[in-house]
Order: C-alpha cells, then sequence, then structure tokens
C-alpha cells in the first residue's frame, strides 16, 4: 500500500507480544484511534504490559478470548521483533484466517515518499525515513530513525533497529535483521535470515544465515551460510 492508505485502524485492536514492542506500538495505534483489548504471548507468567489491558496465553487463550467475545472487526499487531520474522508471518496468516485485520501504520513523525510500497503488517516508527521507490514487505518492523533510501527493497519479515541506515537500492531478503546503527552500502544485498551486528558498516553482499560485525562488516566464525529456516 501507498503512504496515503496506512494508519486505518478499527476501534479495538490485539497485540501479539507482551514485552517492549508491544509498549512502543500502544502510543502510535491510540493516537490514529484505537483502543487496545488485549495481549497475546506465550511466555509462561509473563504478566501484561500495560495494567489495564488483560493478557492471554498463546493460541490457545487467543482461541478462548475469541470464543467470549461479539462479533465485530478486530485488528492486530504482531509485536514481536527479529530474529522471529517468520513467526510474525506465520502469525499474520493465522490471524486473519480467524478473521482479525492485520494493521498497517506510521508514528506521526514518519515520513514515506508517496510512491514508496508498504507490505500490509508492517510497523514504522517515529523518525523513520521510506525513499522513492522503496518498497517494503510484510510483518516489517522499521524502528525508530531508521532510513530507508531509493529503490531499497525490503522482504517480509525484516527488521530494521533503530538508527539503522539503508544506502540505495540496497536488497533485504526474508527475516534478515540489520541492528542498530549499522550502515548497508548502496547495492549491497543481505540474505535471508541474515543478522547484521550493531554498528556495522556493511560493503559487500552477505550470504543467507550469515551474521556479520565489524568495519567494514566481516562474518562471525560459526556463523557463516547457516541455512536459512524458520525461527
Amino acid at each position: 500500500m501507498r503512504a496515503h492508505e496506512l494508519n486505518k485502524v478499527p476501534d479495538q485492536v490485539i497485540l501479539w507480544g507482551g514485552t517492549g514492542q508491544a509498549k512502543v506500538v500502544r502510543p502510535i495505534l491510540e493516537h490514529y484511534g484505537a483502543k487496545v483489548v488485549a495481549v497475546f504471548d506465550e511466555t509462561p507468567g509473563l504478566p501484561s504490559p500495560f495494567p489495564d489491558v488483560p493478557i492471554f496465553r498463546g493460541w490457545n487463550g487467543f482461541l478462548q478470548w475469541k470464543a467470549d467475545r461479539k462479533p465485530g472487526t478486530v485488528g492486530f499487531c504482531v509485536a514481536i521483533g527479529n530474529p522471529h520474522g517468520r513467526v510474525r508471518l506465520m502469525l499474520h496468516d493465522r490471524l486473519v484466517a480467524e478473521g482479525l485485520e492485520p494493521l498497517t501504520f506510521a508514528h506521526p513523525t514518519a515520513y514515506i515518499e508517496a510512491n514508496a510500497i508498504i507490505g500490509t503488517g508492517t510497523q514504522i516508527m517515529a523518525g523513520a525515513y521510506v525513499g522513492v521507490e522503496a518498497s517494503v514487505g510484510m510483518q516489517c518492523i522499521i524502528n525508530t530513525k531508521t532510513s530507508i533510501d531509493h529503490e531499497d527493497a525490503i522482504a517480509d519479515g525484516v527488521e530494521l533497529s533503530p538508527g539503522a541506515v539503508l544506502c540505495g537500492s540496497v536488497k533485504i531478503e526474508i527475516n534478515a535483521w540489520v541492528c542498530a546503527g549499522s550502515l548497508v552500502l548502496p547495492r549491497v544485498r543481505i540474505g535471508a535470515d541474515a543478522i547484521v551486528g550493531a554498528g556495522s558498516v556493511v560493503t559487500k553482499d552477505v550470504q543467507p544465515g550469515t551474521t556479520v560485525v565489524g568495519v567494514p562488516a566481516r562474518p562471525m566464525p560459526g556463523r557463516t551460510g547457516a541455512k536459512a529456516g524458520g525461527a
């Protein structure tokens, strides 16, 4: 979808994930008029991140909550960070199949060029920039003050952590994670399930399943070319 199509949220929404990302997205959704009515998380004993919102455990908890509700449109946001982009995508499909509406939204201080494309379920945080002819896939997290430059192509399930900078014509494959303060130079490709360590400068392609760190970024021993897979 284009920038003018974002931020259309129903009155009631749920969050899947009960830690820091949930705390970040709630005020954005409330800014656009939504009310968070439930949180879901698999973690045993995890308290709700909000004293005024109940938390439920896992898929069984969701089904019970859904059975007790009156019919009506409910939106959802999967507030789980990477390396769990594939989990976000799986939950996206399951929740859509249950009749919930995926939320695609950007903080009011984010700037998205009119011809950029944003995938369903993606979250864009404060101060982020999405450039001319850039594309962002489904269920991505574009964090605070990240920069996606012209013609970048971001696949499904990617996370860009706070302050990450992608120069022009960068390609990021499914479930990759570019950590805080990293810089990816023009025309570089980051493979599926790869991780770019915080503060790294990536000057050449990163193979799928590889973790790179440093300036310039180099593969970490024992974390090179691992088979891409689900989290």
